[in-house]
């Protein structure tokens, strides 16, 4: 059977790389029962004074802002009763504290926690993400204390570099800086929704191109149009 594998990575080169060896890698003796895949859009004008409110209108109308970054969760069971096959004389406080190297515990080189790679046989290939929460619940004990089972509640939010979610986000024209020269019939609103697809962010381009309130444009007009959420 699959067993459910976390291992530690480092970045090189502006990639995000596995590291070889059994002391990078923490393999789950009892695989967890389940696990939550989570994806996530944000929309702007979705919230109370979001400001995206159009003109003339009593409403607002959701428009995609950004893709929210990936979400894992799982619950992974230990043991140190020597019960369960392969684990051995491994103690319940070894593990945690193997499995606390590899995804918690700050890395002076980096000055932060490593990336890791989660997998789980064919159906969690390759998930890279970093920690964002982790809880344990000691559920046996022996007689003088020691912690004989556990289990830990994990938490890991995608990581990617900065080369990476620049080569793999998908840019649309709202993304990108624009300078707009003005032609007859043209008019901020007009623009707006012919580059945001949102004819209410008129008085905010107006803003930022100095206009004094709005007036009809000039032919030949330079305008910027940055990006805008």
């Amino acid at each position: 059977m699959a067993r459910l594998k976390i291992i530690r990575c480092k970045i090189q080169n502006d990639q995000i790389r596995e590291q070889k060896g059994a002391a990078n890698t923490f393999e789950a003796t009892i695989n967890p029962e389940s696990y939550s895949h989570k994806y996530g859009l944000s929309y702007s004008g979705t919230t109370r004074g979001s400001g995206n409110r159009p003109v003339g209108k009593a409403g607002t109308v959701a428009r995609f802002a950004n893709t929210e970054p990936e979400k894992l969760d799982f619950t992974i069971h230990l043991d140190g009763t020597g019960v369960v096959p392969d684990t051995g004389k491994t103690t319940v406080a070894d593990q945690i504290a193997k499995l606390r190297d590899i995804v918690y515990d700050y890395d002076g080189d980096t000055h932060e926690p490593n990336p890791v790679k989660v997998v789980w046989g064919k159906g969690l290939t390759a998930f890279f993400g970093r920690l964002t929460a982790m809880s344990v619940d000691y559920t046996l004990f022996h007689p003088d204390g020691t912690a004989l089972r556990a289990k830990v509640a994990l938490s890991f939010v995608d990581a990617r570099t900065e080369a990476q979610e620049s080569r793999e986000a998908a840019r649309n024209s709202p993304d990108l800086t624009h300078v707009v020269r003005v032609v007859e019939g043209d008019t901020l609103p007009l623009l707006c929704q012919r580059i945001y697809d949102d004819a209410g962010k008129y008085l905010e381009i107006a803003r930022l191109n100095d206009f004094d309130g709005f007036r009809a444009l000039v032919p030949d007009t330079l305008l910027r149009f940055p990006p805008m959420r």
